[in-house]
């Protein structure tokens, strides 16, 4: 049947014509694919296989490719049909050749690629390239056309799905979940998306189980469920779930033709739903009910259309030994190569591609055009239309005060109202995310002037800013949804922030390195645009748990993300509330990393004006004046501190210091960015050696005062001329105590803090020995008295900074 393609009201999708050639697609699909997982030459087999054409060692996986290439080119013909926005997620771990060999037959790759070209000499690069040294990779990794989730990770494609879709009224994300993935915790919790998404503003999510039955070597849970059961489940869950099912013997045209129907209604019922939505009262301020949104259930063989039986006569074909390399053929091992042959046969390439190894120009006119190829579609490359942040003067934000370290703000409730105009300034393309933390964590003005997105019942009274069209969505108790919906909306040119309690940062510290991995990747590729970068605010800090204990104190994520490449990586650790609102003016700003902002959300003493901290911040350092008395001399010692509890406990220790050793001079140094102090030849930013030994000295004592783990800072100064360096940093040791006694605990207090100095500087050893007792004393005072009254000393609570002796 020719296809006029200019011309779509002429094509019948529903005949058995069009069908046939969609089956031809997904048999050039299929074909495909399976040359990728073994050949490296003789791609169309036009003479015999030897054991040259083979690779030497074949890796990939192929239990899920067939039916999500079926399922690829069922939404292809919906996209023709409906006129459709869509791409395609692929949560199936290890499915790499679904979205190279798709995106080939559409002729996107070789747009991209042009060496890979559509002919017979293309089609073997393309083979050989799969899983290969030099080649790509075997998941749908950056370098694969379409591709903002890679799959190798199971548990986030509906996560990242829902967040791309946010804010994208006219997309529609079709997210194949493979029913091993569908196990995860994180899978499992993200079921609850559906609450979130407004029919309104937002785009759809259309998830597709391709339920095969196996993992590697186990059966899923859900395939052995009644379809009555998973309805059940589904319908609880909100979802409205249509079942297909294929099985070894089916017909394929039978099958298809059953597929495209139930794809046709789920995409007139998403219409549907949206048409409702946004034509009732109501809609322009965002107003919507709770629908029940389509999904699909797709039953097939595990390795369908592969092999059915290895040489001892097991089966391979719906069973877990289609997992991955289904048959035991590599170049070393020939002896079944006919099981290859014939399995490559089977697909009846001389029916698919010309003589030169084209596809045949009626089944190439099946694809999408343009950029309605889902493999070109822009949503998958840096978004559909990115905009960079607009933002506020940050300065009609400063805390002022009059005497530094005397006023407290709380420096979340000051960033907060910045937050909120950002967010105004923005209001289609930031978005917060979160675990049912914001109030806690003290986002006060950003929840009373953005809300909550939420589309379930609201109860008066009960139910604190919700609404069904908020610029935050934190309703859910998942750190995992949280932050792959913030994945999914930056992937796609969008801004906006995660934030959560500091320990819990550590629950997607994989999903971190999974994102940097693939930041680090999609830089390699020029076809690739600019992502806005990942920030990630960690508050409820180590330092102060009033409600939680040890279990709920780890500064760790700091030191997991500086183990990674320095380009993509920023830790922030501001000290009060004026350097965090300089450092989100900073890092809201920036592309392509992953910023870490750390911040107390407790009354804390303010020290820095907005001049100041703008300054420290854009240095990533720097020398405080009115805290130090070297006065432009070299000092006997220099204090450091990066962070909100280190900068007081330091600067209390340099009063203490002070006051008994007037002449001791003494440097300030103030850190926010932390891997700025690394060195050139660990991180391009990183200060020279020149630069750092202004800061440092080449061999005066250091007393460093860190929010963190003791490692991280230890690694910074261990190639640099001044090693003598003492650091108090966390040293895993807390419990449910005051916010003070966290310090003592780990020694980070201003009294071991004072101790150490003075007996770190050599002249001041014999001396200091008297002040180093008195430190001891405030200590034993310490741990007695709040053993007593429950809380911490007076000396420390009514302490205020004073003007230094100089």
């Amino acid at each position: 049947m020719p296809i006029k393609t200019d011309l779509k009201p002429t094509v019948d999708y529903d005949s058995k014509e069009y069908l046939e050639l969609l089956d031809k697609y997904w048999r050039a699909a299929n074909y495909v694919s399976v040359g990728q997982l073994f050949l490296r030459d003789n791609p169309l087999l036009k003479r015999d296989l030897t054991a040259e054409d083979v690779k030497v060692k074949p890796i990939g996986h192929w239990g899920t490719i067939v039916s999500q290439n079926f399922i690829y080119a069922q939404l292809n013909r919906v996209i023709n049909k409906y006129d459709l926005n869509m791409f395609y997620i692929e949560g199936s771990g290890h499915g790499g050749q679904v979205m190279v060999s798709n995106s080939y037959l559409d002729g996107s790759y070789s747009d991209i690629y042009p060496e890979i070209s559509q002919d017979e000499e293309g089609m073997k690069k393309l083979f050989k390239q799969f899983s290969f040294p030099g080649g790509v990779a075997s998941h749908a990794a950056p370098e694969t056309p379409g591709s903002i989730h890679e799959g190798g990770e199971l548990g986030y494609s509906l996560s990242h799905g829902t967040g791309a879709i946010l804010d994208n009224p006219d997309v529609i994300a079709a997210v194949e979940i493979g029913d091993g993935e569908s196990e995860t915790g994180p899978l499992a919790a993200s079921w609850f998306s559906d609450k979130f998404i407004n029919p309104v503003k937002d785009g759809a999510v259309l998830p597709i189980i391709n339920m095969n039955g196996f993992k590697i070597s186990n059966p899923t849970v859900l395939s052995r469920m009644s379809d009555e059961d998973l309805t059940k489940y589904f319908e609880g869950m909100g979802w409205k779930p249509y079942f297909v099912e294929a099985d070894a013997d089916s017909d394929h045209l039978a099958v298809s033709a059953e597929f495209s129907k139930t794809l046709d209604t789920v995409i007139e019922e998403i219409k549907a739903i949206q048409k409702k939505a946004r034509s009732a009262a109501g809609a322009q301020d965002g107003e919507a009910e709770l629908p029940h949104w389509p999904m699909i259930v797709f039953r097939s063989p595990k390795g369908w259309t592969g092999p059915k039986f290895n040489a001892d006569g097991d089966p391979i074909e719906g069973s877990f030994r289609a997992h991955q390399v289904p048959i035991p053929v590599d170049a070393e091992h020939m002896e079944h190569k006919e099981l290859l042959v014939d399995w490559m046969k089977s697909y009846k390439p001389e029916e698919l591609f010309d003589e030169d190894g084209k596809l045949k120009d009626e089944i190439r006119a099946l694809a999408p055009k343009g950029e309605q190829r889902m493999s070109v579609n822009p949503i998958t490359n840096g978004g559909i239309d990115p905009k960079p942040l607009k933002f506020p003067e940050v300065r009609d934000f400063a805390v002022k005060f009059d005497k530094r370290g005397t006023e407290q703000h709380q420096d979340m409730i000051e960033w907060a109202k910045w937050l909120n105009e950002v967010a105004n300034l923005n209001p289609t393309n930031f978005r917060g995310f979160g675990p049912d933390e914001s109030e806690s964590n003290r986002l006060y003005a950003f929840l009373d002037g953005q809300k909550r997105q939420w589309m379930e019942g609201i109860k008066p009274g009960n139910d604190h800013n919700l609404a069904n069209s908020g610029r935050i969505i934190d309703s859910q108790l998942s750190e995992h949804q949280a932050e792959g919906w913030l994945e999914g909306y930056v992937l796609t040119g969008r801004h906006g922030f995660f934030a959560t309690y500091e320990s819990f940062g550590r629950v997607v510290d994989s999903m971190l390195t999974q994102h940097f991995k693939w930041l680090r990747k999609a830089k390699e590729q020029s076809w690739r645009k600019e992502y806005p970068s990942l920030n990630i605010v960690d508050t409820s800090t180590v330092f102060q748990q009033d409600h939680n204990g040890y279990t709920h104190q780890d500064p760790g994520l700091l030191t997991h993300l500086a183990e990674k490449k320095p380009e993509f990586i920023r830790e922030y650790i501001p000290a009060d509330a004026n350097e965090l609102l300089a450092v989100g003016d900073k890092a809201f700003r920036d592309y392509e990393k992953i910023n870490v902002i750390v911040s107390s959300k407790h009354p804390r003493r303010q020290w820095y004006t907005i001049d100041e901290a703008k300054k420290i911040v854009d240095q990533g350092l720097g020398y405080i004046d009115w805290a130090s008395t070297d006065q432009g001399a070299e000092p006997d010692l220099v204090v450091a501190a990066a962070g909100s509890e280190p900068n007081l406990e330091a600067l209390a220790a340099i009063s203490l210091l002070n006051k008994e050793f007037p002449e001791l001079k003494i440097r300030f140094i103030n850190v926010v960015d932390i891997l700025k102090l690394r060195s050139p030849q660990n991180d391009p930013r990183g200060l020279t050696d020149e630069e750092f030994d202004r800061y440092f000295t080449k061999d005066k004592p250091v007393l460093f005062a860190f929010h963190g783990f003791e490692d991280l800072i230890k690694d910074i100064f261990f190639d640099r001329h001044n090693r003598n360096v003492h650091i108090h940093g966390y040293r895993e040791n807390g419990d449910i105590t005051t916010p003070f006694d966290m310090r003592v605990l780990n020694e980070l207090d201003r009294y071991h803090l004072a101790k150490d100095a003075i007996l770190s500087v050599p002249a001041y050893a014999q001396k200091g020995a008297a002040f180093a007792q008195k430190m001891d004393d405030m200590v034993a005072k310490h741990n007695q008295f709040i053993r007593d009254e429950g809380t911490d000393l007076p000396e420390v609570e009514n302490w205020n900074w004073e003007p230094l002796n100089k």
